[in-house]
């Protein structure tokens, strides 16, 4: 077993990233308070070629150190938005057609296993402050709650983890079932 070089692993240009045709999943961070979890966002929505990312209430924005330092150029390929009000987005985005999802343990939650993505042809996703979660006023305005399910002590995921599982079990819903 060898490692591949970068010459093999035959990345886009951001060029033709921004070009090429994204998997139809928005990510809406509300109120995010680690610029370094934003930044590690941007890279996710990069690899996972997401739609787009908004920015929420006190959640930064580029070029912030910390963002720039996890995102690693991808603050440059990935389109996002600043929008001061996360549930205003979020019901945007639902007369825009998206179906929006909340990430957050609530009562009926519907666990991210059983999540029937050919539901709607474009998702939302909302990712919550990493001590009060979503905000109420946006989980009005959402379809629904999504849950990663977890087994241990502890009942929460760095949020920068939880947008890593939640982006790949969506795009491999979408791109591959």
């Amino acid at each position: 077993m060898r490692k591949l070089n970068m010459d093999e692993l035959e990345r886009l240009s951001p060029e033709a990233f921004r070009d090429k045709e994204k998997v139809p999943v928005i990510l809406i961070l509300d109120d995010i308070r680690s610029a370094l979890n934003v930044g590690s966002a941007f890279r996710t929505a990069d690899a996972f070629a997401l739609e787009k990312i908004y920015l929420c209430g006190i959640t930064a924005t580029p070029p912030h150190r910390e963002i720039l330092k996890t995102a690693l150029g991808s603050t440059e390929t990935v389109a996002w938005e600043y929008a001061e009000n996360a549930a205003e987005i979020a019901d945007k985005l639902r007369n825009d057609g998206y179906q929006v999802w909340a990430v957050e343990q609530v009562e009926n939650s519907q666990q991210l296993q059983d999540f029937d993505a050919s539901m709607s042809p474009k998702i939302a996703v909302v990712f919550g402050n990493e001590v009060n979660g979503v905000n109420d006023s946006t989980l009005a305005e959402c379809n629904g709650c999504l849950e990663i399910p977890q087994f241990g002590t502890k009942h929460s995921l760095n949020v920068a983890v939880c947008i890593g599982i939640v982006a790949w079990e969506l795009v491999r819903k979408i791109n591959f079932e």
